[in-house]
């Protein structure tokens, strides 16, 4: 994942607090989030597709390394392998 720099962080952790705020959840509402972001601002192009949708593939990837592998290794601890 791109680290992006400590002083970018706050201005975009602000939206995040927003998305919060608004109950954006991950049961269709992002979703509808970021296809409207890609649709309204991302200038139509392949490579510009292309490489939005690699942001959120790149997303997708992290979340499984960092969150969601560390979270099933706990519960193989909790509950034993198969």
């Amino acid at each position: 994942m791109p680290y992006i720099k400590q002083e970018d962080r706050a201005r975009l952790d602000k939206i995040v607090q927003q998305m919060q705020e608004a109950g954006i959840t991950a049961n269709g509402d992002l979703n509808y989030l970021l296809y409207a972001f890609c649709k309204r601002h991302v200038s139509p192009s392949y490579n510009n597709y292309k490489n939005f949708i690699g942001e959120l593939n790149q997303c997708a990837t992290e979340i499984e390394r960092r969150i969601l592998a560390p979270y099933e290794d706990e519960k193989i601890q909790e509950n034993g392998d198969v």
